[in-house]
């Protein structure tokens, strides 16, 4: 029975529990064949669908529906190779605090859609605390790196502050999301 909305008088609409009814898709709920077709993705993106379904216990057919579901679901977001940037003449690596002047909503849409601009720019995180961004960037070298600071990045609309960090040596690259084994 539909409740009456004593406010108004009218007929209340039904209350949204089901959150299929609001376009909320639920959390897809992984068993530990997923997690390990997870891991095994992880760890090597080029491996065939024969090989995983080995790997995780199926056959291939019910593996690559697998696969796709959990693509749909969102939980593979691609398939991309690792490359060496050293290797390909990106040597220097640093990390930039930045603090903006304002943070009105339509300043840090415009700064990150700016940052998105910048090639050397390859990570971008929103922080709270003493800085608004975390950048981490790439750049052949030194002065090149000088170079995007001082002329792009500092010059940028609404930044107040930047405090760049260089790196020295990666001692950890991990960028798998770490899958618990059962």
């Amino acid at each position: 029975m539909a409740a009456v909305d004593n406010t108004t008088g009218r007929m209340a609409p039904p209350p949204m529990n089901d959150k299929k009814e609001r376009g909320i898709k639920p959390p897809l709920r992984l068993d530990r064949t997923d997690l390990k077709i997870l891991r095994h993705l992880q760890s090597d993106g080029r491996i065939t669908n024969v090989e995983l379904a080995r790997r995780a216990g199926l056959s291939p057919a019910p593996c690559l529906r697998r696969v796709r579901t959990l693509e749909e679901a969102g939980l593979i977001q691609g398939y991309r190779a690792m490359l060496d940037a050293a290797q390909l003449g990106y040597g220097v690596v640093l990390f930039a605090l930045v603090g903006l002047a304002s943070q009105a909503e339509s300043e840090l849409r415009a700064f990150e859609q700016q940052v998105r601009r910048w090639t050397l720019v390859r990570e971008c995180y929103a922080l709270s605390g003493d800085a608004d961004y975390l950048l981490a960037c790439v750049a052949p070298d030194l002065e090149a790196a000088q170079h995007f600071v001082i002329s792009e990045l500092t010059a940028a609309p609404n930044v107040q502050s930047v405090r760049t960090m260089l790196t020295l040596k990666t001692v950890k690259f991990e960028p798998r999301v770490p899958l618990a084994e059962h």
